[in-house]
C-alpha cells in the first residue's frame, strides 16, 4: 500500500517508531482475538451461573440498557429480586459492568444510575467505584497484552497528545491521572486502553481511578434515586455539576503545577 499512498506517516511511542499506514489492516491477530474471546467466555459462564441460580421466570427484560426507558423497565423488574436474591443480582451487576468496561461497550452511565436506584447512594457509590475500577483494570491489562494496534488504529491523535502529557508530568503523574478521571478532558475508555501503552504504571492508574471516579459516580448514583424524574442523560450534568468537577480536577493537579514552577 505504500506505493499507492506515496509516503507513510509514523508515530513514536515509548521510543518505538511505528508505521501508521499499517493501521489500515485489521489490527488484531488470531491469537489476540482468541485471548479476548477467552475473557468474553469467562464473563458469559459467570452470567450463566447467576441465571441458573435464579428462580424460574421470564427474564426477557434482561438486556443492557441503551436509554432511560430501557433502564426504567430493568429497574422495575430487578426491584422484585434484589431483596430475596441480593447476591445473584450483585454478581450479575458486577459481571455486566466489568464486561462493559473491559471491552469499551458504551452505557455504563445507565448501570451507575441503576446502582443508585436499586441499592441507594452509599452502597451504590461503593458498588460503582468497585466495578468501574475492576473493569478499568481489566481493560488496562488486556490492552497491555493486545491493545497497541487497536489504539493506534482508533485514536492516533489522542495517543500522541496523551503520551506527551504523561512524559511531561511524569513526576506528578498521580495528580494528572486524578485530573483526567475527575474531568471530561479525555474519555475514560481511552484512558483505560492507552495508559499501559504510554507507560502509566498500574499503581498510579489504580489509585487515580479509585479516587478519581468518586465525584462523577456520586453525581450519577444520586440521580438514580430519582430515576423517574430524569428526562435525559444530559440532565445529570448541568453547568454547576461540570464546574464542580473541573474545580476538583484543578485542585488535584495544582501540586503538580506548583512543583513545576519551583
Amino acid at each position: 500500500m505504500e506505493g499507492e499512498v506515496g509516503t507513510s506517516s509514523k508515530m513514536e511511542v515509548n521510543g518505538n517508531c511505528l508505521d501508521e499506514s499499517k493501521s489500515t489492516k485489521f489490527p488484531l491477530t488470531y491469537w489476540e482475538i482468541s485471548m479476548a474471546g477467552g475473557v468474553v467466555l469467562s464473563f458469559v459462564l459467570g452470567l450463566i451461573c447467576v441465571y441458573l441460580t435464579m428462580p424460574a421466570s421470564d427474564y426477557s427484560f434482561l438486556k443492557i440498557p441503551r436509554n432511560l426507558e430501557d433502564l426504567q423497565i430493568l429497574k422495575d423488574h430487578l426491584e422484585d429480586y434484589t431483596s430475596d436474591y441480593t447476591v445473584q443480582v450483585l454478581m450479575g451487576y458486577c459481571a455486566v459492568y466489568i464486561f462493559m468496561q473491559t471491552f469499551m461497550i458504551p452505557g455504563t452511565i445507565f448501570m451507575s444510575l441503576l446502582a443508585g436506584s436499586l441499592f441507594g447512594i452509599f452502597k451504590g457509590v461503593a458498588l460503582v467505584v468497585f466495578t468501574a475500577t475492576a473493569g478499568a483494570s481489566s481493560c488496562y491489562f488486556l490492552s497491555k497484552m493486545i491493545g497497541k494496534p487497536l489504539v493506534f488504529s482508533l485514536w492516533p491523535d489522542k495517543l500522541t497528545f496523551f503520551q506527551a502529557q504523561v512524559a511531561k508530568r511524569r513526576e506528578g503523574l498521580l495528580n494528572y491521572m486524578l485530573f483526567l478521571r475527575v474531568t471530561p478532558t479525555l474519555p475514560n475508555t481511552f484512558i483505560n486502553v492507552a495508559s499501559p501503552i504510554v507507560d502509566v504504571p498500574y499503581h498510579i492508574f489504580l489509585l487515580g481511578t479509585v479516587v478519581g471516579v468518586i465525584p462523577a459516580t456520586y453525581v450519577t448514583v444520586r440521580a438514580g434515586l430519582a430515576l423517574g424524574e430524569l428526562q435525559s442523560v444530559g440532565d445529570l450534568y448541568d453547568f454547576n455539576s461540570i464546574a464542580t468537577l473541573f474545580l476538583i480536577g484543578l485542585v488535584s493537579v495544582t501540586p503538580t503545577l506548583i512543583g513545576s514552577k519551583s
